[in-house]
């Protein structure tokens, strides 16, 4: 992966006080005189001397300097690639099925954000080199993807050899799922900037005279969720609040029509209404998503694009037993005759919420009395 390695200077700020900062250096060397780059900011400083500090490089600069811990510092002159995109070849060593869509701790050269697998282009054959289509990824296969990250970071191609160019993508939990090498950076990543608005979401709350939620009812087929969402908006209207119900049903039919139920597709279909929710709350709304909403890790990214007080977990709880027992829609039938797969706590997963903001044990509390409880939480 790796060819001969750059002599660029790479360092981490560690900390800033007055005209001096502290740094971790990450490869190559400083010198007296150099302008250095703090890649965060842009911002640039000349340096007037340097000094070893506990094991780190403190360097005294021209003027003071605003800065974070953590960013990546550079010769002006040798600069990083600083964007939100890049494609990458990734070894991925976990038993845990890669999949696209979902959000994954990625950390850099001390650097860490979220990132998203969003394309994987194929894997490689270990042997051979050939490239193979794929839609997930196993235990020990190499793969070539790109990757979003949710804001940027200063990264250096492979080819340099540099700390720069290599990182580590890990689960919730900070287990190592995979190490990887950046190719290169996408090209629309420095192309596409984010618009600032005179109108913002604040504004558009106080039009509505109200502050906007996303309440995201989880739990299995034929649990109770849509019922619940149904009295949900119906209470709300007639209390003069502006709502609006995502169901799951529903958005298959027009935004997520080209998705099935496998794995992959079940995390691009949670992606795709968290980011449609996201919209929806900057409009000032109050959003009641019904989805099952099976695995853990998509329902954390969902709340990731909330500010911490706005996105409300309801457990929508009932066991399988009386879920099957229920089956509106005959479903339950449909997979015990095998004319379904993939389906919800049987072939396919159902993980739990663990500290939910609301958990409604829909075996002893109807529909009407879970929406109130819900309601009065808001």
């Amino acid at each position: 992966m790796t060819e001969e390695k750059s002599s660029a200077f790479r360092a981490r700020l560690i900390g800033v006080a007055d005209n001096s900062v502290t740094m971790e250096v990450l490869d190559g060397e400083a010198r007296n005189s150099d302008e250095l780059v703090f890649c965060g900011s842009a911002q640039t400083r000349k340096v007037l001397s340097l000094r070893d500090h506990n094991s780190h490089i403190m360097a005294e600069l021209e003027s003071p300097i605003e800065a974070q811990a953590g960013e990546i510092i550079a010769r002006s002159v040798e600069r990083p690639e600083y964007v939100d995109q890049f494609e990458a070849e990734i070894f991925w060593m976990s038993e845990q099925e890669m999949l696209p869509g979902r959000s994954y701790s990625l950390i850099c050269a001390g650097q860490s954000v979220e990132a998203t697998i969003s394309k994987l282009k194929y894997k490689v054959e270990e042997k051979s080199g050939k490239h193979i289509a794929a839609n997930s990824i196993a235990l020990d296969e190499t793969f070539i993807a790109n990757l979003s990250l949710d804001h940027n970071i200063a990264f250096d191609p492979g080819s340099s050899g540099l700390e720069t160019s290599r990182f580590e993508l890990r689960s919730g939990d900070s287990k190592v799922l995979a190490r990887g090498e950046i190719r290169h950076s996408l090209r629309r990543a420095s192309n596409v900037h984010w618009q600032a608005l005179a109108v913002d979401k604040i504004a558009r709350s106080k039009l509505k005279n109200q502050t906007p939620k996303i309440i995201w009812l989880t739990g299995l087929s034929a649990s109770g969720k849509s019922t619940i969402a149904n009295i949900i908006e119906k209470k709300l209207l007639a209390m003069g609040k502006h709502a609006y119900l995502l169901d799951g049903d529903n958005v298959r039919h027009g935004l997520n029509k080209d998705l099935g139920f496998t794995a992959a597709d079940r995390v691009e279909n949670i992606r795709r209404i968290a980011e449609t929710s996201k919209l929806m709350l900057d409009a000032g709304l109050i959003v009641i998503a019904s989805f099952i909403s099976p695995f853990r890790a998509e329902r954390r990214m969902a709340r990731s694009l909330f500010e911490e007080d706005e996105f409300i977990e309801v457990h929508v709880d009932a066991s399988l037993a009386i879920c099957e027992e229920r089956d509106p829609k005959g479903l339950y039938k449909k997979v015990r005759r095998g004319a379904i797969r993939n389906f919800t706590g049987f072939d396919s997963p159902y993980d739990r919420p663990e500290n939910p903001e609301i958990r409604i044990d829909t075996e002893t509390v109807s529909a009407e009395e879970a929406a109130i409880r819900i309601i009065d939480y808001l």
